[in-house]
């Protein structure tokens, strides 16, 4: 992933994980979604590295190995959350291809997720360094865009 200024210089990149399903729109895919997206929420500004959160919302816990086990089955999201919004109506906002209703975002992941390849359920995936960073570097409203071509760069 990159980050660009407005004036189109590079400021970051960021080794990501996207969806192991591939690319694609359509609601319970568990794909990435294409194309022009915002940052519509910005979620956990003041939680520490490893903050659990279910439904957005952090959970009172902190990832570790043993919890992992406790429940295998669970999307661990972790650190913050910036939640997309798809731009562009028919493609990624609205009906069965909205990318907010689907519940897309960017998040921190446990430290031992491989990042650089497809894993996630759709979102994109960071390391918890990254995705602090990240976080402090843009605003909601900050436009995304999810290229096929880059998706795990």
């Amino acid at each position: 992933m990159r980050l660009y200024d407005d004036k189109g210089l590079l400021l970051r990149q960021y080794t990501i994980s996207s969806g192991a399903n591939g690319v694609g729109e359509q609601s319970g895919s568990e794909c990435t979604p294409r194309g022009a997206h915002i940052i519509r929420a910005k979620i956990g500004a003041d939680a520490p590295a490893n903050a659990v959160f279910v439904g957005r919302r952090q959970t009172g816990e902190m990832y570790a190995p043993e919890l992992r086990a406790q429940h295998p089955g669970r999307d661990w999201i972790l650190t913050r959350i910036l939640w997309l919004s798809g731009s562009e109506p028919g493609r990624n906002r609205l009906g069965q291809n909205d990318t907010m209703r689907r519940y897309i975002y960017i998040h921190g992941t446990p430290d031992d997720v491989a990042l650089g390849k497809p894993g996630s359920r759709g979102c994109i995936r960071m390391s918890n360094a990254d995705m602090i960073e990240l976080f402090e570097l843009v605003e909601a409203g900050t436009p995304v865009m999810i290229d096929r071509d880059q998706q795990n760069d």
